[in-house]
């Protein structure tokens, strides 16, 4: 574990957003609880860190600066715009700031779910036929056929998605697509609707030169690690059988929470197809350190892709990928600062960080060989 490194946590906390009186009822969603926060900043600080909290906003530009950080543990949503979620790594890259996670191209096809589909179509990865409607009174795709799932094309942590969302009819169709455009400001994204199971699986790591190798055992030949695969029964809880912000926004287990299934009890070919084709997706949109892509099964019981997350939630109550890692009885400390090791090591082998900091990184520990599981 690299360690006295000055760290700025970055993000957007909800107590510090505004929204207009004809926003949403979950505009607020996306944005970071103070919770979250306070436990990345004791997670970066047992390994050895000095952490400051900066916001993602118009005053980041000059408190970065100000503080200086060695590196910057990147969480934050962005404000505004078709692809928000890009704003601050777009601001680190020119000042040339190292940070954790992907890169200002990734982040923007992640939030925007028709561009990461279009990629994932052309590198011939499974996803439902869509198109993505800037009006109401498009004519729909003739390859497109009922029923069909409707949902924001720039949102994240279920936005938009309530009871609604799985139209049957093209009056429907119509209905939803216009309340998509008109609530939330932006395209609706219109896809086949897969009847099937729901799954996300999580990772860490970045590709590896055939030959190459970590500091540790953790990473497979490819340079990933892979948690468990967690299935959400949607059908149990607030959701009324749709993973949406309603759903999230319960503790595991609690009454209206939907059901979280990890490891999922599912056949070995299929946790295998599911893992395989999360890591071509990252792969294909340029993700880096850590990310969750999200599956439902067809008719035909196969997986297709529905979304990538680049800045998956890190609450180490409620958040997927923690859900995961917990059940591989990944400690959230050891979590956080290997998303941070990661992005270090990438810097290191780019030549772009100060001396100081690799040679910190080259000291690192090695922490962790395995989970205890593997041997069993």
């Amino acid at each position: 574990m690299t360690s006295g490194l000055r760290v700025a946590l970055i993000c957007n906390l909800k107590v510090n957003v505004s929204v207009g009186s004809d926003a949403p009822p979950d505009a607020l969603a996306e944005y970071d609880s103070l919770e979250t926060a306070t436990a990345l900043e004791e997670a970066l600080i047992a390994g050895g860190h000095e952490v400051v909290l900066l916001e993602g906003d118009e005053t980041l530009l000059d408190t970065v600066r100000r503080v200086a950080p060695d590196v910057c543990f990147n969480i934050a949503e962005g404000l505004r715009g078709d692809a928000r979620e890009a704003q601050v790594p777009a601001v680190l890259e020119m000042l040339d700031i190292p940070y954790t996670g992907s890169k200002v191209l990734s982040q923007a096809i992640s939030l925007d779910k028709g561009m990461a589909k279009r990629v994932w179509r052309d590198a011939g990865l499974p996803t439902p036929p869509f198109q993505v409607f800037r009006r109401a009174d498009e004519r729909l795709d003739p390859r497109l056929s009922f029923p069909l799932f409707v949902k924001p094309v720039h949102e994240g942590t279920g936005m938009g998605i309530n009871d609604r969302s799985i139209v049957d009819s093209e009056s429907r169709l119509r209905q939803q697509v216009r309340w998509v455009i008109q609530t939330y400001r932006q395209p609706a994204l219109v896809e086949g609707y897969l009847p099937g199971r729901e799954f996300t699986v999580g990772l860490i790591g970045n590709a590896r030169f055939s030959g190459e190798s970590r500091r540790n055992g953790l990473y497979d030949g490819r340079g990933f690690h892979l948690f468990p695969v967690l299935e959400i029964d949607a059908a149990v809880g607030a959701g009324r059988g749709v993973y949406n912000t309603a759903s999230k926004s319960y503790d595991p287990g609690e009454d209206g929470a939907p059901l979280y299934l990890c490891p999922a009890d599912i056949p070995v070919p299929l946790e295998a197809a599911l893992k395989g084709l999360a890591v071509e997706a990252f792969e294909a949109i340029g993700a880096l350190d850590v990310g969750r892509v999200d599956f439902r099964l067809g008719h035909d019981g196969r997986p297709y892709l529905l979304e990538i997350n680049t800045l998956p939630g890190l609450n180490p109550r409620l958040s997927d990928l923690c859900i995961m890692a917990q059940a591989e009885g990944f400690d959230y400390t050891d979590l956080i600062n290997e998303i941070l090791d990661l992005a270090l090591e990438r810097y290191a082998e780019e030549g772009r960080t100060d001396r100081r900091v690799e040679e910190l990184f080259q000291r690192s520990v090695v922490r962790v060989v395995a989970p205890a599981w593997k041997g069993l």
